[in-house]
């Protein structure tokens, strides 16, 4: 590969700008896979031309590229070395939507979501692009053509490669094509190597398929869900020579597709959604072909443990009410113009011939949205599993979590599948796509040890020999990558494989595009992200999902929406502390500036906590790296003013007028922008030390009764300091309806100091007030007015008094207190 410099100086001349610096490569060297590949350099194009004139360099230096998009791959095809081409940043424009050709065109780095809400606003709601994968919010246009990507509805509305009418791509070398369902052109008129190559491709590719029809015919297009290898059946003389849809699925082994016309699908105006529970995952699958006698719209499936992980993560009340069973599908049938007659058709069938052991149709939306979210986070929600038996947390991978097989011996597979996994002492989690066949299982490989690599390699490869029995392909859904390539000579003959070969040479023939997949295959047991990672951090949480780069729904991540720049992203920030913590939490440099900048626009909010399906929490670990990075030194301005805001607050009440006169005063509005406070902000005013009092003494009697309460009332310093009205109308509406509600008026939670990464400090805080609290125990309720403060207590409390750090005495009793909040 060229020298950095080289490669460097040779995109600036082409007025690209690559950025090498450490903290940019960490947060590249991932995806969703197992794998970790750290690459040269990365670049943010913004134009189709800059894509070529990328491509075009690293040809002439023979360095690899990998086009990505949100990043989302479970296969590794999202990671490589050489050059990143990042189109999420800047290509993720809709170009077009015309209703009466029911197509769009869109940019390849446009988010899923965001193009299937440009149709729906479009097309008043009537027309919407079908592939919608649980990835969606996040998952690219151009990630979804690399993989082939199905979705909730697949059972319907089929794969990406069904709803593809034309691709924008650019060639290895930088020539820019259009790929058509009938051939191949230029793109920019009268760019005459562009045509030759155009001419040249087409060529060549009908020569392939003229020399390997039976392989084509016999082998691929057997199940609706082969996704495994190249899509050659699509230049059959039957299909058309349709060269566009051959290129769905290629992983971007081929060219760098840049934009892409899509056909639109009508939508339904009005679903329902019947929730079928099963004892076994098993019974689940076999009632499958049932199912499909009624052409649902989706049919798909989760186990118990994903939905037990659900509620000890978002709460109790964060899965709708689900009929008994221990598996769940949810099938969802399009009710356009039949009134409820399929529906009704369905559940009766289901009743009198199926195997669920209880039904329940669910017509509140609300609870449809919860429901299928519980779905859409399988990936997440599975990496890190609560065991509903035991409550243990269980960690676990992909690496065979996208097979398929055909719907009518799913049950059959699955069983088998179950006996694998014990015959190699695995457990694994079952979720997807039950209507298409295709499973996504997610297992509790040990990545980090070599035995435990080796248990992944065999397991793989019998999974593979199974899969295959069953008539299967590796991947339905997910491509092969650098998870599954390496075994396709398993599913495919010789002549098959000869055949992908050529396709991929014709195109690329230096084999630049995404090497270690499809082509230039590396075994699947090498770049493994764990692999003799002794340190077990906290940012190993993170396994790359990706919800928190979306921009809508929930609250995360607030500054990835600002700002769409990968390194203020949630999953940036731990791709960093990942990196940071391979060599062992000792070896840590902690003031590094890649950790400084990752964490420089984390606000601390812990929405990642709660929206983050792998439980990431950012805040904690950005208090962890503060700590480390100050410990002993000087700290910023800010951790001396609103850092100890708190301590301030015990002292302004006794000089609340002069303070208030002064900050509304230029003087004061200087000094508190000195302090830290933007000078946007309006400043609230101080509350006077007898505020608090006259407050409390305008609620009920019970307030301040004798111990034991029926509620303790947290008023925390914020509150009592700024806003004590809000304390007086807490302790009226409790006081109102609780017999006797005790006030603590003088407690603190630790948050300013925990955010600043005074953890010592916050530690002395948490105790004293832990051991407060605890004096009005047998589970009596504690109602925190700020909701911070709530967080602080219910999740930090815990976390910072650990048994290591203060003993088991009083580890149990911040445990106790937590659980009240």
């Amino acid at each position: 590969m060229a020298d950095p410099s080289a490669l460097t100086a040779a995109l600036r001349a082409e007025g690209l700008e690559p950025e090498h610096d450490p903290r940019r490569l960490a947060e590249y060297s991932y995806d969703a896979s197992n794998y970790r590949v750290v690459p040269a350099a990365v670049v943010f194009p913004r134009t189709e031309a800059q894509v070529a004139a990328a491509l075009a360099v690293c040809h002439r230096l023979g360095v690899p590229v990998t086009a990505r998009g949100g990043g989302t791959s479970m296969s590794g095809n999202a990671i490589g070395a050489g050059v990143i081409l990042d189109l999420s940043r800047h290509m993720h424009r809709v170009l077009a939507v015309d209703e009466r050709a029911r197509t769009a065109t869109a940019e390849a780095g446009v988010v899923l979501s965001s193009l299937r809400a440009a149709v729906l606003e479009a097309t008043d709601r009537r027309l919407t692009f079908a592939p919608d994968p649980s990835s969606q919010t996040r998952a690219c246009l151009g990630g979804a053509i690399g993989n082939d990507a199905c979705g909730n509805h697949s059972v319907r509305y089929g794969r990406t490669a069904d709803h593809i009418v034309e691709l924008r791509a650019v060639t290895a070398d930088g020539l820019r094509l259009t790929v058509t369902r009938t051939g191949i052109r230029a793109t920019v008129p009268g760019d005459a190597a562009a045509a030759a190559r155009a001419d040249h491709l087409a060529a060549e590719l009908r020569a392939l398929a003229a020399d390997h029809l039976a392989a084509i015919r016999v082998e691929l297009g057997r199940i609706p869900r082969q996704v495994s290898g190249y899509h050659l059946r699509h230049l059959l003389p039957e299909e058309g020579f349709d060269v566009a849809r051959s290129l769905v699925g290629s992983e971007g082994t081929c060219v760098v597709v840049t934009a892409a016309t899509v056909a639109l699908v009508d939508r339904p105006a009005r679903t329902s959604l019947i929730v079928a529970g099963y004892a076994d995952i098993v019974d689940a699958a076999r009632d499958v072909p049932l199912l499909l006698k009624h052409r649902p719209t989706a049919v798909e499936g989760v186990d118990e443990v994903i939905v037990a992980t659900m509620r000890e993560r978002r709460g109790a009340d964060a899965v709708a009410e689900l009929p008994e069973g221990r598996a769940w599908l949810f099938i969802e049938v399009d009710e356009t113009g039949s009134g409820t007659e399929r529906a009704a058709a369905l559940e009766a069938d289901l009743r009198a011939d199926g195997r669920a052991v209880d039904l329940r149709q669910v017509a509140d939306a609300t609870e449809r949205a919860d429901l299928w979210r519980v779905r859409e986070d399988g990936a997440g929600l599975s990496s890190r599993l609560t065991d509903p038996d035991t409550g243990e947390t269980i960690l676990s991978w992909p690496g065979w979590e996208d097979a398929a097989v055909r719907p009518d011996l799913l049950g059959d597979y699955l069983a088998e599948f179950r006996e694998l996994l014990n015959r190699h002492g695995l457990t694994g989690v079952m979720y997807g796509h039950f209507g298409a066949g295709c499973m996504h299982i997610r297992i509790d490989f040990d990545l980090r040890t070599a035995p435990g690599r080796a248990v992944f390699r065999a397991f793989c490869t019998d999974a593979a020999h199974l899969v295959v029995r069953y008539e299967g392909s590796l991947s339905g859904e997910h491509g092969d990558g650098r998870a599954r390539s390496e075994l396709l000579p398993i599913m495919y003959s010789p002549q098959m494989r000869s055949a992908f070969d050529r396709f991929g040479a014709v195109w690329d023939p230096a084999g630049i595009l995404a090497p270690g997949g499809l082509r230039q295959t590396a075994p699947i047991d090498a770049d493994l992200a764990l692999a003799e990672v002794t340190a077990d951090h906290a940012s190993q949480a993170c396994i790359g999902v990706g919800r928190c780069r979306t921009h809508s729904g929930g609250v995360m991540c607030p500054s990835y929406r600002a700002t769409g720049d990968e390194k203020d992203s949630t999953r940036g920030r731990a791709r960093v502390l990942q990196e940071a913590t391979r060599d062992g939490l000792d070896a840590v440099d902690w003031r590094a500036p890649a950790l400084a900048e990752a964490m420089d626009l984390c606000l601390s909010c812990k929405a990642c906590s709660s929206d983050c399906p792998t439980g990431v929490d950012m805040a904690a670990m950005k208090s962890e790296v503060l700590y480390h990075r100050y410990r002993g030194r000087i700290r910023p301005r800010e951790h001396y003013t609103l850092g100890m805001l708190p301590t301030w607050l015990r002292v302004t009440p006794h000089l609340a007028r002069p303070l208030n006169a002064l900050l509304g005063a230029r003087a004061g509005r200087v000094g508190a922008r000195w302090g830290g406070i933007g000078a946007d902000r309006v400043l609230p005013e101080f509350a006077s030390a007898g505020a608090l009092r006259a407050q409390l003494r305008r609620t009920p009697p019970s307030v301040g009764a004798p111990t034991p309460p029926e509620i303790v009332l947290f008023l925390d310093s914020f509150t009592r300091g700024l806003r004590p009205e809000v304390a007086g109308a807490a302790a009226r509406v409790l006081g109102g309806v609780h017999r006797s509600v005790a006030c603590s008026a003088d407690l603190c939670c630790g948050l300013t100091q925990i955010t600043t990464g005074r953890l010592d400090a916050a530690r002395k805080t948490l105790r004293r007030t832990a051991r407060r609290l605890d004096a009005w125990d047998d589970g009596v309720p504690i109602v925190v007015v700020e909701p911070s403060c709530a967080a602080t207590l219910h999740d930090d409390l815990p976390r910072l008094l650990t048994a290591e750090q203060v003993g088991a005495q009083e580890s149990a009793r911040a445990r106790r207190v937590a659980a009240r909040v």
